[in-house]
């Protein structure tokens, strides 16, 4: 048996969604039932892979009772979970859309500090995985207590073992990252321009400030996403622009997750960059037609992944 896909989740949640008739300060809010759905960069990606039929095992922090109910829910999804311990609280984030204006309010909570020994575990459990993936996705912010040393320090571990490392972080986390360089790394316009030192990038200039960060091998492909203007995907020997589909807008929440999730598998598959592209672009815009956070549904991601490819 092999394994072709390891998420690691250094920051999980529970992501808490309810609705409001209208939201207004100083006033008792009657909000709808909430929905509780398992969250963080990793976990969403290892949700959507699963709908796209590629089994994955999602490696994360676990403490407290949400913690639990993390499990439950990845469980409920059938989504292979390897939690490892830890002693406090794991964070919820809440999201509630105004129905009045479908506006949506998006309120993210930090994750509690990690130890310096539960930061060792996490690592012995990395590479107690067997067997060891082919693809490693690291997805999602760093915890109070875990260093871009340590990053640097796994990613260098894993390379080493051959193993292809995509990468969907940001600020000194992806700083760190890119410095040591990954196979797949997938910044937005605005974090792209952060790190390449220019104020604004557009879409013209997009795939030249990429180039120049496969030049200085940062990753051998960089996926840039751009949300309604899709995303180029650029590599040393290709540079592919994908256009978002048009659709009807409901949320935002998951859909950079659920971009990297269509592009893991379709290079778990043995796929062209071109199919990585288009399924990326995909699986981001369908997650953008549903609620909540729910991701995306296979029906929409298949029928747009269709329509991208006449």
């Amino acid at each position: 048996m092999t394994l072709k896909v390891l998420t690691i989740t250094f920051n999980p949640t529970v992501d808490k969604s309810s609705t409001v008739d209208k939201l207004q300060p100083e006033k008792k809010l009657r909000c709808s039932m909430p929905v509780y759905e398992a969250g963080g960069g990793g976990i969403n990606v290892s949700r959507g892979l699963e709908r796209l039929g590629i089994s994955s095992v999602a490696l994360y922090p676990s403490g407290g009772r949400t913690g639990e109910l993390l499990q439950e829910l990845l469980s409920k999804e059938n989504i292979n979970s390897e939690p490892v311990p830890v002693a406090a609280e794991t964070r919820e984030n809440f999201i509630v859309v105004d129905t009045s204006h479908n506006n949506q309010y998006r309120f993210g909570m930090p994750g509690e500090p990690i130890t310096d020994k539960e930061a060792d575990a996490l690592h012995k459990a990395i590479f107690a995985i067997d067997p060891l993936p082919e693809i490693v996705v690291i997805s999602g912010s760093l915890p109070e207590g875990l260093s871009t040393d340590f990053l640097i320090n796994l990613v260098k571990e894993l390379k080493a073992k051959k193993i292809k490392v995509i990468a969907d972080t940001s600020g000194d986390a992806l700083t760190a990252i890119l410095k040591e360089g990954v196979y797949l790394v997938k910044p937005n316009i605005g974090e792209l321009s952060k790190f390449i030192g220019k104020e604004e990038l557009d879409n013209e200039s997009a795939d030249e400030a990429a180039r120049e960060l496969v030049d200085k091998g940062a990753a051998e492909i960089v996926a840039v996403s751009m949300g309604p203007q899709g995303a180029y995907v650029v590599t040393k020997d290709e540079c592919i622009h994908v256009n978002a589909p048009s659709v009807k807008k409901q949320t935002t929440v998951g859909a950079g997750d659920s971009m990297v999730a269509g592009m893991v598998a379709v290079l778990a598959k043995g796929g062209s960059v071109t199919e990585m592209a288009r399924m990326g672009v995909a699986c981001g815009t369908a997650a953008t037609m549903g609620n909540g956070t729910g991701l995306f549904t296979k029906e929409n991601a298949e029928k747009l992944y269709k329509w991208l490819s006449k």
